[in-house]
């Protein structure tokens, strides 16, 4: 009701409306409403919102809208947006700007916000340092717990949170953790050192953020400290972080699976242009029919085959779907196994022995079901068989041909992934969109050499 209160109030320009609606509604919900707006909408939108909200709504707009909205604002607000902002968001958003841009915004901001995000900005903004908040809770291993209370009572505000408050020596090495209750529980002459716990797990900021998210969630956390090669503390990753590192690298994933290429883009499904859709989608479409002649190729290798017996018609859809169905598993099976760290260095062999074995299963049954299925229902059709072929060898060639491709399908399904990170290639992308035209050929050509092999066929 109340985001239909506020579209309401745009409508009408109506800003007393407006400013009420827009104090009530969540500051993503405010986001999702500006993007759909159209120009005059946003221009109101922006005129009369208070900048210190509307620098919590510019942090949740997609990319392309970022430097676009910033200046609708006078110099004096952007100043007042900018320096609102939490230090890894305006990163971020900076990031995003053109070149003249970002300088134009850096030099609104004060010396020590400047210098917070120019620490950001030297890192991709897919790694653990671009993810990170420079905002943390520190104090001395050489305090009593009173000095670290008076110390954390005068960074209350500014730390992202107090939930673990990290304990480094004078120069800002990273030393040990403590929890705000185990300060609030020891007398006042207590010393820090004697209550701090090790930290066992950090990351480099030059670390991709996918793996900062796997160890966030592998390990339970509540902060991830980032550090760089000499152990200094630079800041930490919180779970709203992560949330959306998960929502980023999913989304990737999806896409390139889909053979979607080039960026993702962070406006919604609606709001993304019909250009941006057919310039991402059109490459791997033109790519994948180039590469599918080939299965037409094998088609009129093996037409005497298919002229033989024109029966092998109906199963061929049959044969070369399920491969593209078990190829398919064993990619994704493949490729989430590896997107959540469980497969190392030298697992290859194993995941190789265990989709072999796998796909022969598979294969095994579901070619002993198309084999009953084919020697009690076919005969019920009257079909049509050459001198010399029975129910039984038909049969036996099409259960046959099943089998084999299943299997081979499951390897390659396997493969295609764990081949495509040897070459630092991403999996997704190379897996996926090339597993369909790969199994379409490679089914056809088990299918019609099993045929003339079994039924005989010259």
């Amino acid at each position: 009701m109340d985001i239909e209160n506020l579209v309401g109030s745009i409508a009408d320009f109506n800003a007393e409306k407006f400013a009420q609606a827009a104090e009530e509604l969540h500051y993503a919900d405010l986001a999702n409403v500006f993007e759909d707006l159209d120009d005059q909408g946003r221009e109101f939108f922006t005129k009369n919102i208070d900048t210190a909200r509307f620098s919590e709504v510019l942090a949740e707009l997609p990319d392309t809208l970022i430097e676009e909205t910033l200046e609708r604002f006078p110099i004096a607000q952007q100043r007042e947006i900018l320096g609102q902002l939490v230090d890894d968001d305006r990163a971020d958003i900076l990031q995003d700007v053109s070149t003249s841009a970002q300088q134009r915004y850096l030099a609104l901001l004060q010396p020590e916000e400047m210098e917070e995000t120019r620490s950001l900005m030297r890192y991709h903004e897919e790694t653990a340092g671009g993810r990170m908040t420079t905002k943390v809770a520190r104090i001395t291993q050489n305090m009593s717990v009173k000095e670290a209370l008076d110390t954390l009572r005068e960074e209350q505000d500014s730390a992202e949170s107090l939930a673990r408050i990290y304990v480094v020596d004078e120069r800002g090495h990273l030393l040990g953790k403590v929890r705000l209750r185990d300060l609030a529980f020891s007398t006042w002459d207590t010393r820090v050192s004697s209550i701090m716990e090790e930290v066992d797990i950090t990351i480099l900021a030059t670390a991709d953020q996918e793996e900062a998210a796997q160890i966030f969630s592998k390990y339970d956390m509540t902060l991830l400290p980032v550090v760089n090669e000499y152990e200094y503390l630079l800041g930490v990753i919180t779970h709203d972080d992560v949330l959306e590192i998960l929502e980023e690298e999913s989304t990737e994933d999806i896409e390139k699976m889909s053979g979607i290429a080039g960026e993702q883009s962070e406006e919604t499904y609606l709001n993304t242009a019909l250009s941006t859709h057919f310039k991402r989608r059109f490459p791997w479409l033109l790519i994948l029919a180039m590469l599918a002649i080939s299965s037409g190729y094998v088609m009129l290798r093996f037409e005497d085959v298919l002229s033989s017996i024109y029966l092998l018609a109906l199963y061929l859809p049959m044969v070369v779907a399920a491969g593209g169905n078990t190829g398919g598993q064993a990619a994704a099976m493949v490729i989430r196994a590896m997107s959540l760290g469980e497969l190392e260095a030298g697992t290859t062999r194993k995941v190789l022995s265990k989709e072999v074995c796998l796909g022969a299963m598979l294969g095994s049954v579901m070619g002993l079901c198309i084999a009953i299925v084919t020697m009690f229902i076919l005969p019920l059709f009257n079909p049509q068989l050459p001198v010399g072929v029975t129910i039984a060898s038909f049969s036996l060639a099409v259960s046959l041909a099943l089998a084999l491709q299943i299997t081979s399908s499951t390897l390659s399904g396997a493969l295609l992934p764990i081949g495509a990170r040897a070459i630092k290639l991403d999996p997704a992308v190379v897996a996926a969109p090339a597993i369909t035209t790969l199994v379409d050929i490679s089914g056809m050509l088990i299918y019609f050499t099993a045929a003339r092999a079994i039924l005989h066929i010259t």
